[in-house]
């Protein structure tokens, strides 16, 4: 067995713990590798992301070590990209919130430690899985990888905690030459706005600010929209403007 020396007994942030819970969610994971006593934190994103990769991996200082980013091939699949992967050190503080997260080498949703959430936790998670679609003013959240009843729960947990109302809906992907069933939560445009809210103050990214702009055809409720991305983000009202546009003509021309 690999001994883990005792510098890897770090605490951690409430910050980092915010982002590591949130990533459970979506694209990242807690592994407890055979053979060690301690577990690792790692996520990746397509490189196409690169700059919302940069943005998780400097606030994950307090657990990483000097080479801890990994440029890895496309792998076919749905994305033909390259992808950047982070991992973590193994540390004490990890496999704690990984035997919280998870039983029998299973990942579990489970209210235990969906509590923990905090608002940087959904910011994290909507950015990994989460887009706006339909007229551009409805949202999903893609928790494919997640079996019903624990898609319930967390609509359930949003409901209770966030006051944020959501529907369980099943789609049908064919994977691997087989058609299955996933479900997914979907939100309507006003339960939408209602979580976006509580998200805006943590998107630091500019290149994520389309997960977060609806668009309108009326001026007028584009416009108050437009000012609560400001008002409630660090991003001056031009670069939302701009991501706007660049938004509206991506979806036109999808639309077309």
């Amino acid at each position: 067995m690999h001994e883990q020396s005792s510098r890897d007994s770090v605490s951690l942030s409430d910050r980092v713990k915010a982002i590591i819970l949130g990533s459970l969610l979506g694209d990242g994971s807690l592994k407890l590798n055979e053979g060690y006593k301690n577990a690792r934190f790692s996520f990746r994103h397509s490189i196409v992301r690169e700059e919302y990769f940069r943005s998780k991996t400097d606030q994950l200082k307090e657990i990483s070590s000097e080479a801890n980013i990994f440029r890895q091939k496309r792998d076919g699949g749905y994305s033909m990209n390259e992808k950047l992967r982070y991992q973590s050190r193994a540390l004490e503080s990890l496999t704690e919130l990984y035997r919280l997260t998870h039983k029998r080498k299973r990942f579990l949703i489970r209210r235990k430690w969906l509590n923990m959430l905090t608002p940087l936790s959904l910011a994290v998670w909507w950015q990994d899985d989460g887009s706006i679609v339909g007229n551009a003013r409805k949202g999903v959240l893609c928790t494919d990888g997640f079996e019903e009843d624990s898609v319930i729960l967390l609509a359930q947990y949003l409901e209770k905690v966030w006051k944020v109302r959501t529907h369980v809906g099943a789609i049908g992907r064919r994977r691997d030459s087989r058609r299955s069933q996933y479900y997914r939560l979907w939100f309507s445009t006003e339960e939408l706005k209602k979580f976006l809210r509580i998200i805006l103050p943590h998107i630091k990214v500019a290149s994520m600010l389309p997960k977060v702009i609806l668009i309108y055809n009326d001026p007028e409720l584009q416009e108050r929209w437009i000012s609560e991305v400001v008002a409630l983000t660090s991003f001056p009202r031009e670069i939302v403007e701009q991501m706007m546009q660049q938004k509206k003509n991506k979806w036109k021309s999808f639309r077309e």
